[in-house]
């Protein structure tokens, strides 16, 4: 794709006069222009508004979402120096009581705000009266035990209700959450937990995936030896297991008998900025991070993010395909805030067949699907047509994360599931628990760009020199505080890492670390980080672009890309390719993807070589790891440039290691 085509590209979707009549974002404009006496008439007049006003803008969101809580007094923001901004200074608030008040709404109570679906395809609703007193039985039960504000409750759990509950739970008595996904291994999890000296732990017996039972009693008593901090432990039987003290050494609570009667919830409010919960980084180099964020950031961001630009509210089920591990998750919560309910679903994304997440959204009815654009390829792949075996009539929004969605997956979307769903690719991160760039309900979506910048978020696209550019690549720089930024890192005492994360490029202002285009028409590209950038002859392209043009040929399931500085002043440039069962790397097709590489992208990025591998490693959230690659071919150790535990298959990497120590061709 060209970054200097101004063209508009083809549209792939565009509201109705209707659709953008009942959008939830017009409903907040006209209360804008009652409230507020700001006259907004389109989406671009509302963000720019957004971030030109930005103590009004976000006041607006909280009265409008009419966020429970004390002390709103004054603006909003107090002070907007970064980093270190600050928001409602004398405000106190409790992110679960806001998400529980829905329960409150006689016309919501006996509504299921939760759907879990498992393998089998066995449906168990849990309404918002239900998820109510069952948050309220176990905050009762972590207050007995002696779990105060501040202390940590760590979870190990899969996709499943009680994994929201026990959010929820902590959340509403002050206490600060983590999870981890059970398919993590315990040393990789206790690289994230142990940094946390949690209290309680809350863990599984097992969990079924792909139609096979996994036993985690041996997993859980190895986290529970290296976590001295844990007090407590909460098992949720999901197996049927017998659990003895005796056996496993330590006492057990179990989870359903702490949430069995009902138990109307109590909310302690916290300041502001009181951690909600902790997030982790891929540790993909070292140490997982820990991301603290707030209860009223979050309270915040997933108003306007699931309110307004995803359109989200009483009415809509949200389904998303993402393990616990992966800040995607935590969007099941972000949605309950807006009052829409919820799908959780713990078993394999392509149990007994590929498009098996689109059975489920029928199955359920869901109105909006989340997912990562690797999913969408895979089922592209496999020769599946969704649309035409499964009923998606509820279905009107898919929203794409994760990794840039390319051209050809974006039209097979409206021609082989919906043609009239809302198709949009969002961009964000773990770091702020939501998006930079993304979707909107009031402007058309046109093929392979991101529909504009996020409300409140004042983005732009910056060149090395600084300076903001348009129609060519750029850093994603954000210029004024949104609320959902960290807190803090977990332990970094001085912020110190904080700071060189986020604001030493361009200090004052927030470096996402992602290459992005900006059109003179307001859409944007998102061409993957920039320290995995390629840089030939002068000439900088993203892997993503590469991954969109070899996308184009069919043999190939999947790819990494990486450029690789040489100490003689040269830059080596492979392409590892995955082949689907039957093909053969032969001379044709090794000639057929340089070609298509150069008709798509660049001639200067056709790679210097194409290497078929078993398997590209990734991380728990299904990212490619570039960059450690990158470094293994720089001659750097293994062990200094990837922790194998932040990898979902590191039996991937050993090729990789091998590869790198071969003379090149």
């Amino acid at each position: 794709m060209s970054t200097t085509d101004t063209s508009q590209p083809p549209m792939t979707w565009s509201p109705s006069a209707e659709q953008i009549d009942e959008a939830r974002l017009t409903d907040f404009m006209r209360w804008v222009e009652t409230h507020r006496g700001v006259a907004l008439s389109d989406y671009r007049e509302v963000w720019s508004w957004s971030v030109s006003e930005l103590s009004d803008f976000w006041d607006s969101v909280r009265q409008y979402f009419q966020i429970i809580g004390d002390g709103f007094d004054g603006p909003a923001l107090a002070d907007e120096t970064m980093p270190g901004a600050t928001w409602y200074p004398g405000a106190t608030l409790n992110f679960a009581e806001n998400v529980l008040r829905h329960a409150n709404d006689p016309e919501l109570v006996h509504v299921p705000a939760i759907v879990d679906i498992d393998e089998q395809d066995t449906r168990h609703d849990i309404t918002w009266g239900q998820l109510a007193g069952r948050v309220g039985a176990l905050s009762q039960q972590l207050r007995s035990l002696g779990v105060r504000p501040g202390d940590r409750v760590a979870a190990v759990l899969p996709n499943i209700p009680e994994a929201i509950i026990g959010l929820l739970a902590a959340a509403s008595i002050g206490a600060v959450w983590t999870i981890n996904s059970p398919d993590l291994s315990a040393q990789a999890t206790l690289d994230r937990l142990a940094q946390l000296e949690p209290t309680v732990l809350i863990a599984a017996d097992g969990y079924q995936f792909n139609g096979k039972d996994f036993e985690r009693l041996e997993h859980l008593a190895d986290v529970r030896a290296g976590l001295p901090s844990v007090k407590h432990t909460i098992v949720v039987n999901k197996l049927n297991l017998e659990l003895s003290a005796d056996d496993l050494g330590y006492e057990v609570l179990d989870f359903a008998g702490l949430t069995a009667s009902p138990v109307d919830p109590e909310f302690l409010r916290v300041p502001f900025s009181h951690p909600l919960w902790i997030l982790f980084s891929s540790g993909t180099t070292g140490a997982p991070k820990g991301i603290v964020h707030s209860h009223g950031g979050m309270a915040l961001e997933a108003s306007k993010g699931c309110g307004l630009n995803q359109d989200m509210g009483p009415g809509d089920l949200y389904y998303v395909v993402a393990n616990t591990s992966w800040m995607v998750w935590n969007t099941l919560v972000n949605n309950l805030m807006v009052g829409a309910s919820v799908v959780t679903y713990a078993g394999s994304p392509t149990y007994q067949r590929k498009d098996r997440q689109f059975h489920i959204l029928a199955h359920t009815g869901a109105t909006m699907f989340a997912t990562g654009a690797a999913y969408l390829s895979l089922v592209q792949k496999a020769g599946v047509y969704p649309g035409q075996q499964w009923d998606l009539s509820r279905l009107r929004a898919i929203l794409s994360t994760g990794s840039p969605l390319p051209e050809s997956t974006w039209k097979w979307v409206h021609d082989e599931v919906k043609s009239d769903v809302h198709l949009g690719s969002d961009t964000g991160g773990t770091d702020i628990c939501s998006g930079f760039i993304g979707s909107n309900p009031l402007e058309p979506v046109r093929l392979g760009y991101l529909q504009g910048p996020l409300l409140g978020v004042a983005v732009e696209a910056r060149s090395e020199a600084g300076d903001p550019v348009i129609n060519e690549v750029g850093d994603l720089v954000v210029t004024r505080p949104m609320p959902s930024m960290p807190v803090s890192f977990w332990g970094d005492a001085d912020g110190s890492r904080y700071r060189s994360s986020y604001f030493d490029k361009f200090p004052g202002d927030w470096t996402q670390g992602d290459w992005i285009t900006e059109t003179d028409w307001g859409g944007f590209v998102v061409h993957g980080r920039s320290d995995a950038t390629l840089n030939r002859q002068g000439v900088r392209l993203g892997s993503a672009d590469i991954y969109n043009a070899v996308q184009h040929v069919q043999e190939v399931a999947d790819s990494l890309v990486i450029g690789v500085e040489e100490s003689d002043g040269g830059y080596y440039m492979p392409l590892f390719v995955v082949l689907k069962e039957g093909a053969t790397l032969s001379e044709e097709l090794i000639t057929r993807i340089a070609t298509t590489i150069r008709s798509h992208t660049s001639a200067r990025h056709v790679p210097d070589t194409v290497l078929e591998a078993p398997a590209i490693p990734v991380t728990h959230a299904g990212k490619k790891i570039e960059v450690p690659i990158k470094r293994l071919f720089l001659g750097h150790r293994p062990e200094d440039v990837i922790n194998a535990s932040s990898l979902s298959n590191p039996e991937a990497l050993d090729w990789f290691i091998r590869q790198a120590r071969q003379p090149r061709d």
